[in-house]
């Protein structure tokens, strides 16, 4: 299959982030946060190149250095239209498939990236992801697209909400069809995100005492062990940035 078919990975990080500012740079392990993404990322069979998509932002060379010795590409581009700086680090390269990753999910397994990206092409559909239903832990977050579904929605997607999350015209439309890769049993309760101080402190403590290359399982095993960590960030509801961006519809 990749062999045949062009598949890039396009992973978003930033300087700026309202809640945990740097959140990407912060030492996990023997590395930083996006670091530490992109070498799981890297593991995927299925994915050809990864690129990193960030903006013009005072600090972004640390970003960019990052990238580079993971030997990802990087692209810069708009601060609030994502979906721009995301079609643009694509565009030229203009692949069959597109796999959208964010840098907030440091502990992403590659295992569940190509798991995806294979339900995704079998289905011979527009738009596939692992989170529609959240039947994933929050940070193990993949959706996978054809790129002529990707270029609509640049084209065509008005709303801010459309802009600042890349997917929602996609998802949402009708125009596209559109594939849940749901997991039984539901594990949508864990929270492995990086999005606040709590994320980072539990998050911090899982590398340390479990390690920087394991599956997802590994780290889940742990928290049932111990259950008193899932307090540490329990108070935080998923897609909370996406529910911001929907209520600043109306001031488009």
């Amino acid at each position: 299959m990749g062999e045949v078919m062009k598949v890039i990975a396009v992973t978003q990080a930033r300087i700026s982030s309202s809640r945990l500012p740097q959140k990407v740079l912060l030492p996990l392990g023997s590395m930083t946060a996006l670091s530490l993404h992109l070498k799981r990322a890297g593991k995927s069979k299925l994915i050809n190149e990864i690129i990193v998509a960030t903006t013009n932002e005072v600090g972004v060379e640390k970003i960019i250095a990052e990238a580079k010795s993971q030997n990802c590409r990087v692209f810069q581009g708009s601060l609030d239209d994502v979906l721009d700086r995301f079609y643009q680090a694509v565009a030229k390269d203009k692949p069959d498939y597109v796999v959208r990753l964010t840098s907030d999910c440091p502990l992403i397994d590659p295992e569940l990236i190509d798991e995806t990206i294979k339900k995704f092409i079998h289905s011979q559909l527009d738009y596939g992801a692992n989170c529609l239903n959240s039947t994933l832990p929050d940070g193990m977050d993949v959706e996978v697209f054809k790129f002529s579904a990707l270029e609509t929605a640049w084209k065509e997607a008005k709303l801010k909400s459309e802009r600042e999350h890349v997917t929602p015209y996609i998802r949402n439309s009708g125009k596209f069809e559109v594939l849940a890769v749901d997991y039984t049993p539901n594990l949508g309760s864990y929270r492995l995100t990086l999005d606040t101080i709590e994320d980072y402190n539990l998050i911090k403590k899982l590398v340390e005492e479990v390690g920087e290359d394991l599956p997802m399982e590994a780290y889940l095993n742990y928290l049932r062990k111990n259950p008193e960590l899932l307090k540490i960030n329990s108070q935080y509801e998923r897609n909370e940035g996406y529910q911001k961006s929907l209520k600043g519809d109306s001031e488009c």
